[in-house]
């Protein structure tokens, strides 16, 4: 086991997402953030690359060429573009026939959307909005927003992009989680609270909505810091604990995890 000798320095701001992995597995979170184990790409994270940038290039079209056989025509491009970027995407396939299915698959995810909204109604402020702020307590928020839309009166929406099925109730925290950490960042960067918080489901055209109040803002933001004071606690101590569950089935570190038998590296120092 490590001492509190071997504790690694901390990233200096938090996202959603390694918010998430800390809370799914205290130990998933330093491989990532502190020992940066390597990852292989999956096919559904790819597949969610694909189609969050095909629907951000939608968006730079004018409104009335905004239809599905512009975004479909929109894939291929972006494909090439993303696998030029990050050739080890292109080992996810045995052959082209297996590559040409996962294609289609994003082709009916781009038609779904489409069944959702018309995108020709909208025009977005932002898309992949990058977001970097500093809270009262000194912890740094950081993140992207797939779309913030802003209406005439002045309503603000944030939109995140799922390219899964729509959670069952009981499942939906962790969705919830992300896309309040979204809010509190919007409400903390302009000091207006957003009016909708919009998941839109493209497996299945699900959608979750949620009209936040500034005390449930106020709440999320306490939950936020609760979460790095306890990550921060985590490191002082530098025992980074495993948690099993059945998401391990999916994580590409068990060589490395106690509880399949294996023995983390060395913390890093410095």
């Amino acid at each position: 086991m490590s001492s509190p000798h071997d504790a690694a320095p901390l990233v200096p701001a938090l996202s959603p997402s390694r918010a998430g992995d800390f809370l799914q597995c205290p130990l998933l979170f330093r491989f990532r953030v502190i020992d940066k184990l390597p990852e292989r790409p999956s096919a559904a994270a790819v597949r969610g690359t694909l189609v969050h940038a095909v629907l951000e290039r939608l968006f730079e079209l004018p409104a009335e060429v905004r239809t599905p056989r512009s975004a479909l025509s929109l894939l291929e491009p972006q494909w090439e573009k993303l696998r030029a970027g990050r050739p080890e995407v292109g080992e996810l396939f045995a052959d082209e026939g297996e590559q040409a299915a996962w294609l289609e698959e994003a082709r009916a995810l781009l038609r779904r959307y489409f069944e959702m909204e018309l995108p020709q109604r909208l025009e977005p402020r932002e898309r992949e909005m990058r977001l970097d702020v500093t809270l009262e307590s000194g912890l740094r928020l950081r993140g992207y927003i797939d779309r913030l839309d802003v209406a005439p009166g002045g309503q603000v929406r944030i939109v995140d992009y799922k390219t899964g099925k729509s959670p069952r109730p009981r499942y939906e925290d962790k969705a919830k989680f992300q896309i309040f950490f979204y809010a509190v960042m919007i409400w903390r960067e302009t000091g207006e609270v957003p009016t909708r918080l919009q998941l839109m489901y493209l497996g299945d055209g699900g959608v979750r909505w949620y009209e936040p109040t500034e005390a449930e803002l106020v709440a999320a933001e306490a939950e936020i810091t609760a979460i790095w004071r306890e990550i921060e606690a985590t490191a002082r101590s530098g025992e980074w604990r495993p948690r099993r569950s059945r998401l391990c089935d999916w994580c590409d570190h068990q060589a490395h995890c106690p509880e399949f038998g294996g023995t983390p590296p060395p913390l890093p120092t410095g």
